[in-house]
């Protein structure tokens, strides 16, 4: 919250000075920092969401309620940037007086609220969601805008370079749209329900198939709900002499122990199948 309301504030102090100076880089940095700040409120907001008790309407609860918020981060962020490149064209055709002084010194104060918002976010009891690592992300690409303001403001200050505003501030619009391209990369892949980066189906492949007792395998899903929240879903197949149940079991605490899966649904079928057997010989096909 702290971070939030220090960002927050000194964003509209950037954008006046900015508007008032006729920097681009300093408005753009505004932008940024516009965007911390929504970050910032969205992590606040969705953590308490995502904290909600399970319904029946939504049995996983409101969980992916952080992701969402992430998304709507990279799309805004997104948006920014476009706006900046074209503003920055219009002012390399024809580039305005800009006071660089306010301008210098508005972006030092700028990259020092940066820093602190940084220090108070990695500091926090929630810095291993995707929100909140999400908003660290965009405060610290905001400093590097900081710094990229106070080295145009130096420029004009120094060599009368008046269009390094121009440039500098499509340096920064490049920082914001990769921040946003990665979270709109990232979550797309949780909200299609992709399988996690961090784990290697064909690893898991392996684990199935070094139980004890499982021969084959199929229906294999592995999805995410949210960071953190990993799910699996699989059909084993049994070979005679084994209990399901024993099999079930085993296979439940091998995912656990060598990937991290604790929330994982097993089905245990019986061997006489042929089709299924025929599975064993290609696992890396069985993933369904």
């Amino acid at each position: 919250m702290s971070a939030f309301a220090l960002t927050a504030a000194f964003m509209l102090v950037e954008a006046g000075v900015g508007w008032w100076s006729k920097s681009l880089a300093l408005v753009a940095d505004a932008g940024h920092m516009l965007a911390d700040a929504a970050a910032l409120a969205l992590a606040i907001i969705a953590q308490r969401i995502a904290t909600q008790s399970r319904t029946r309407a939504r049995t996983y609860g409101y969980r992916r309620a952080e992701v969402l918020a992430a998304f709507a981060n990279g799309i805004a962020l997104a948006v920014t940037a476009i706006w900046i490149v074209f503003e920055a064209l219009d002012r390399w055709a024809a580039p305005p007086a800009i006071n660089a002084g306010a301008m210098t010194a508005t972006a030092v104060l700028g990259l020092l609220v940066n820093l602190a918002s940084a220090a108070m976010l990695s500091a926090g009891s929630h810095g291993h969601n995707v929100n909140t690592r999400a908003a660290l992300a965009h405060v610290l690409s905001d400093a590097l805008g900081s710094v990229g303001a106070t080295l145009a403001g130096v420029l004009i200050l120094t060599r009368g370079w008046v269009r390094a505003d121009a440039v500098i501030s499509v340096v920064i619009a490049v920082l914001i749209l990769f921040g946003g391209y990665r979270l709109v990369r990232d979550t797309s892949r949780v909200l299609m329900e992709g399988s996690p980066v961090e784990i290697d189906l064909a690893h898991v492949e392996e684990t199935l198939l070094g139980v004890p007792g499982v021969v084959a395998f199929h229906d294999l899903h592995v999805w995410s709900i949210s960071d953190g929240f990993d799910v699996l879903t699989v059909h084993v197949v049994i070979d005679r002499g084994f209990h399901g149940i024993d099999v079930v079991s085993a296979v439940a605490k091998r995912l656990d122990e060598r990937h991290g899966m604790k929330h994982v649904t097993i089905q245990p079928e019986p061997v006489h199948d042929d089709r299924l057997v025929s599975i064993r010989k290609k696992p890396a096909d069985a993933a369904g």
